[in-house]
């Protein structure tokens, strides 16, 4: 028996990214997924031309229902998958700006009676089954092969730090090795077909929940907006099948994403089931133009000159906070007080002389370790710990500089009269107007002492 194959389509650009990198098709004999990857290399120009190259397959003329026509389903979806890759590759050599761009690509073919599946990457196509469901692909991800492994679980998985690491992906320089099989479908099954955007927040109850719950035309919509609101970043593309046995007209193919024109989309699901008094065809607002932002250069102006007027008060405030400081340094060989900071900016004086006391800064006054210390300038928080510091530092200076004090004269000891006799002659007692004569000190003498000392 000959089923149809019924089917619904939605791409949004997320919350996050400013554009659409994932394309999608569904028509009556093809369902596919890419999704760009490359960011700055244009990621959506890689997942177009891999929808452009696997939609020519969506032609009655050359499906043969049954087995006889797999072998030649199967060999014209990986034939499609290469001439993806090889177009790629011409765009790359075309404009070097798109190297390094690359897709995923996703795709089931539909007979009539089996769907055979090509994949390559991370985006991902189940088969929903009497309730259950049942993953056609497994990704071709770092943390897949992790899972393989038994070393993480598949929530895990989907928080993993590098989960977004592709091993395959159709990138016009390695050739692409699709994973190819063969299904065959019942009357009432469906399909569901989407980017990680969907199912690396999703798990696969919540899903299948929805895919199982909601009419076909509605299951789009309502996987894009659960995967928006459990926090996904990306770019969710999601296409659903599902297989008759009725007679109706076959159904137009649907484009969306990158390859639709869809790279800029200005409204999502979300914000129409927000609004459903709004009588809108749903179609206008999914291809809906982004409106235009006005008045981008003056904002941007504005924004400049904000951030300038910040950092000139920051600059300002600082200037004055530098001035309610004082640090004690040398000043024409000096020990002096300076206001500011010692701080050596271009163009700008942070400091400026406040007292110079006059006292001679000098190795054998001071020493070399408190003469380098003023070198660089002894920071204080007020000018009264500034003078204090500058009274130590002449204290120690004078009591290098000042001279010896010279011992003091004992007095002469006085001979005991005996009585004189005749004829002694008496010695002569030396005048008290006469002053002794001290020897010149070696050092310093008073009168050349620094002020400062002198004034002590």
């Amino acid at each position: 028996m000959t089923l149809q194959l019924r089917f619904a389509a939605l791409s949004d650009v997320g919350r996050v990214r400013r554009d659409n990198q994932d394309s999608g098709y569904a028509g009556p004999h093809l369902l596919a997924v890419a999704d760009g990857v490359g960011g700055a290399a244009r990621g959506d120009i890689a997942s177009t031309a891999a929808i452009q190259q696997l939609r020519g397959l969506d032609q009655d003329e050359h499906r043969t229902a049954g087995d006889e026509g797999a072998d030649d389903a199967v060999a014209e979806l990986d034939g499609a998958i290469h001439l993806a890759h090889s177009r790629i590759a011409d765009l790359v050599a075309e404009d070097a700006e798109l190297d390094g761009t690359s897709t995923t690509t996703t795709a089931v073919l539909f007979d009539g009676a089996v769907i055979h599946v090509a994949h390559v990457g991370d985006s991902r196509a189940y088969l929903l089954r009497d309730g259950e469901l049942r993953p056609l692909t497994k990704d071709h991800t770092f943390v897949q092969s992790l899972v393989d492994e038994g070393r993480i679980t598949e929530d895990e998985a989907r928080v993993h730090p590098h989960r977004n690491l592709i091993l395959r992906a159709v990138d016009g320089k390695h050739e692409p090795e699709a994973d190819l099989s063969s299904l065959e479908v019942r009357t009432g099954d469906r399909l569901l077909l989407c980017s990680d955007g969907c199912c690396g927040v999703l798990d696969d109850d919540t899903m299948a929940e929805l895919l199982a719950g909601e009419p076909l035309e509605h299951v789009p919509g309502a996987l894009v907006g659960a995967a928006l609101s459990a926090g996904s970043t990306d770019n969710v593309t999601v296409i659903v099948g599902e297989f008759t046995d009725d007679d109706a007209p076959a159904m137009p193919p649907v484009t969306v994403g990158a390859a639709g024109g869809e790279s800029r989309p200005a409204t999502s699901w979300i914000a129409r089931r927000r609004r459903p008094e709004e009588d809108v065809d749903p179609e206008v607002l999914r291809y809906a133009p982004r409106p235009p932002r006005r008045f981008l250069a003056l904002r941007r102006a504005l924004a400049l000159l904000l951030v300038l007027l910040l950092i000139a008060a920051a600059g300002y405030g600082g200037y004055r906070w530098t001035q309610t400081r004082y640090y004690v340094g040398i000043h024409d060989g000096n020990i002096a007080i300076y206001r500011g900071v010692n701080w050596d900016l271009p163009l700008l004086d942070l400091d400026h002389l406040q007292t110079d006391s006059g006292m001679p800064a000098t190795t054998d006054s001071l020493g070399q370790d408190a003469l380098a210390q003023l070198a660089d300038g002894i920071p204080t928080d007020t000018l009264g710990a500034a003078q204090a510091k500058v009274r130590t530092l002449i204290a120690r200076a004078c009591a290098q500089l000042k001279p010896p004090t010279p011992p003091k004269k004992q007095p002469k000891k006085q001979p005991q009269k005996t009585g004189k006799k005749k004829g002694a002659t008496t010695p002569a007692t030396p005048s008290r107007s006469a002053s002794p004569t001290t020897p010149a000190s070696p050092g310093a003498t008073a009168s050349t002492l620094p002020a400062p000392c002198g004034v002590a």
